[in-house]
């Protein structure tokens, strides 16, 4: 079993996330925090004809073929914001050559659901080990924030063991009624078949693929004869990185699987946010909420 944290652990990283991150991040979205969330819900308020410049995503066909005029959906917007975390905690979320990526995960999860609980908003969380294995269900304060900062570093030893994102995704869609902004926060190494459950929780909910990696996954350096062992299945492999050609084709692989990955979540229809295990953490967040406002300024147009 791992060690579990002392009380005191969570709420020294929590206070110094809260220091280092929060407040920055705070201070450069301005208060515009919700240029990094678009599933905040919205409640329809009234039916009305439709103008130029409206977004014609809320155009209402029943309406407009039944009087013959186009009409659209107007709402109110609810000031109730709910985000959800799902969180990968398997094996391989362990891997990292300065930094874990467990770590990198526990701290973007950390700074975002502080951020969001000091404007009074919910957050709440899914984790997944060996399968689903906690809900944590979505509340405001500080206190929750550190008992789900407690909850991720609380982690048991597991045998190797190949992870299958599909439960966790289709868990989330069972347990999440409405609409709310959801992060897959994971380095997405699983087994094939998350894609269809993920293109389905984003078709309710405003879906981003929080991606966490290191470099060391996608390019070997001239290291010699070493042992590599796969965490998902414990396979051990001895390999010369010395050899320029197996460098070669394991980036190669590397790409490859790089392109699948961005082409599964284009075609799910959700924001990709990259979190490398040796970039600022604060540098990645601003660069993804840039990004997200964006995007959303070109929605609103005409």
């Amino acid at each position: 079993m791992r060690e579990s944290p002392s009380p005191s652990e969570p709420e020294a990283i929590l206070r110094r996330l809260e220091w280092t991150a929060v407040r920055r991040l705070d201070g450069l979205l301005r208060g515009d925090y919700r240029t990094l969330f678009r599933g905040h819900g919205l409640d329809l308020a009234e039916v009305r004809e439709y103008q130029e410049g409206d977004d014609v995503r809320h155009m209402d066909w029943n309406v407009t073929a039944r009087l013959q005029t186009p009409h659209v959906r107007e709402y109110h917007q609810d000031r109730d914001l709910a985000a959800w975390f799902l969180l990968d905690l398997s094996a391989s979320i362990d891997f990292g050559a300065r930094l874990k990526k467990h770590a990198v995960s526990t701290g973007f999860v950390t700074v975002l659901a502080r951020l969001l609980t000091r404007h009074g908003n919910r957050v709440g969380a899914l984790l997944y080990g060996d399968g689903v294995e906690t809900l944590v269900p979505a509340r405001s304060g500080r206190r929750h924030v550190l008992h789900l900062l407690h909850r991720m570093m609380q982690r048991p030893e597991r045998p190797p063991q190949a992870t299958k994102l599909d439960e966790l995704l289709a868990a989330a869609f069972q347990v999440l009624k409405r609409r709310s902004a959801v992060f897959v926060v994971s380095d997405f190494i699983s087994e094939p078949g998350w894609e269809r459950p993920l293109t389905e929780l984003a078709r309710r909910h405003d879906v981003v693929a929080v991606r966490v990696h290191d470099p060391l996954e996608r390019e070997l350096p001239d290291l010699g004869m070493i042992t590599v062992q796969d965490p998902e299945t414990g396979e051990q492999l001895f390999v010369d990185t010395h050899d320029r050609g197996f460098r070669r084709r394991f980036a190669e692989e590397a790409a490859k699987r790089e392109a699948g990955l961005r082409k599964s979540f284009a075609i799910a229809g959700v924001d990709l946010l990259e979190l490398s295990t040796e970039e600022a953490l604060l540098d990645a967040v601003v660069r993804f909420a840039g990004l997200r406002k964006r995007r959303s300024r070109v929605r609103c147009k005409p």
